[in-house]
């Protein structure tokens, strides 16, 4: 049986007492054509401070590793992985590097939203371990991506995407922020490593934890997401935001009617401390440009996001599951940090303090799962919050309209997502 040797950065356990300083590197041999046997996910390694350094950053050169497990099996006896990275850095031609990607992927499995400009990339893809993990490898070879920071989520059974889109895109999010000067860090708000971003919301929490707005320190925490990632999980004290894309977006930017759902209004722009999370990290570096051009000064960002500060922290000051876009749609926290002592059973459970949050769309009732689910009616495709109840009354649906609506999609059991409209449409 062939096998590869990979140099890994191991994080090392943690004995009582002990502040880790650096990573440590080992050799280890991994046989792909049975990488179940040995199952790997991604972390970073540099959780202990927010900015990058010379020596550190040679750390990072190549993927960081910790052992998973083997819940993430499918039939075949293959590993799937959920990726997810970003990069802001020139690229001259984005064409090019496009038709690069494409050649280093050519026969292998991976599928998923892989965007290219010259502002940078944005990848979000699911694969087997060996073909996913390969492609991370491939990229931090070059020298514009050596210190990204790469995150992936435990394992799962099949692909979460339906199929691979790499391709060059004008804008590397939804929102047209292609105007935008984000190839300058100066320009972006500046990141917070989780545990320093947990030290911040702590001392905000302990002295008001009713609002998002703290007065005697005058710090704002900003949801940077949409309304319905919000209902299913957020940080204490977060505002939920009025919005149901990233291009509505309006905080720090409103008028004067908008005023009572804009945290932001009437803050003192040199003074306020803002701090922005959003999933990944990629939406709060986008927005904090957008408010570094408004005049806001005192900027800060979570780095990798929620994902990297749940691997990191766990689920302190956090609340609920996190919403992800692609087919599992919610994570629990344990299923992010993967030495938390949870009942798997139990993982997508609402907990007793989701009640206030987590609720049925159509009746207002506590949901007794935070996981959103897509109206049966083709034309509505609504993402809403369900309780059992209800759509078994609406047959999956999210309205008494969309009963009757002439397409309609079989009521999906459990957890389940619909697939894409065309495999519903009339042929």
């Amino acid at each position: 049986m062939a096998s590869q040797t990979l140099t890994l950065a191991f994080v090392p356990p943690k004995p009582p007492n002990y502040t880790r300083k650096n990573c440590f590197r080992y050799s280890i041999p991994v046989k792909f054509s049975r990488i179940n046997r040995i199952d790997f996910r991604l972390v970073a390694c540099k959780c202990t401070s927010s900015s990058s350094s010379s020596s550190s950053s040679a750390l990072i050169s190549e993927p960081n590793w910790i052992r998973g497990d083997n819940r993430g099996e499918s039939e075949d006896g293959r590993v799937f992985i959920v990726v997810n990275f970003y990069r802001f850095v020139f690229i001259e031609d984005p064409e090019m590097e496009v038709s690069k990607h494409l050649e280093f992927l050519q026969g292998r499995d991976i599928h998923g939203r892989i965007y290219i400009n010259e502002q940078g990339i944005n990848a979000q893809y699911s694969g087997p371990s060996e073909d996913a993990l390969a492609y991370v490898s491939w990229l931090k070879e070059d020298e514009r991506f050596r210190d990204i920071l790469v995150q992936i989520s435990s394992p799962i059974h099949r692909h979460a995407f339906p199929r691979l889109k790499l391709r060059y895109k004008p804008s590397l999010m939804e929102g047209g922020v292609s105007h935008l000067p984000l190839i300058d860090s100066s320009m972006r708000a500046t990141p917070l490593a989780p545990g320093e971003w947990r030290k911040r919301l702590e001392a905000a929490n302990n002295v008001d934890v009713s609002s998002h707005v703290n007065p005697s320190r005058n710090v704002v925490l900003l949801d940077v997401r949409n309304g319905y990632e919000w209902d299913i999980g957020h940080f204490i004290g977060a505002q939920r935001p009025n919005v149901d894309c990233f291009r509505s977006t309006t905080f720090g930017l409103s008028q004067s009617e908008d005023v009572v759902s804009d945290p932001l209004a009437n803050v003192d722009k040199e003074k306020t401390d803002i701090l922005m999370y959003c999933t990944g990290g990629i939406r709060c570096d986008v927005y904090s440009t957008i408010l570094r051009q408004r005049g806001y000064k005192k900027l800060y960002t979570l780095r990798g996001g929620i994902s990297h500060y749940l691997e990191c922290e766990g689920p302190v000051e956090w609340i609920g599951n996190l919403f992800v876009f692609d087919a599992r749609l919610s994570l629990p926290p344990s299923s992010v940090k993967h030495d938390a002592k949870t009942d798997e059973r139990s993982a997508h459970k609402v907990s007793d303090n989701t009640s206030v949050f987590g609720k049925c769309y159509i009746c207002g009732s506590q949901v007794s799962e935070l996981r959103h689910r897509n109206c049966a009616n083709l034309d509505c495709n609504l993402l809403y919050l369900c309780c059992s109840g209800c759509m078994d009354d609406l047959r999956g649906c999210c309205s008494s309209n969309c009963t009757s609506a002439a397409r309609l999609r079989p009521v999906l059991p459990g957890h389940e997502r619909y697939q894409k409209w065309h495999h519903y449409r009339d042929t």
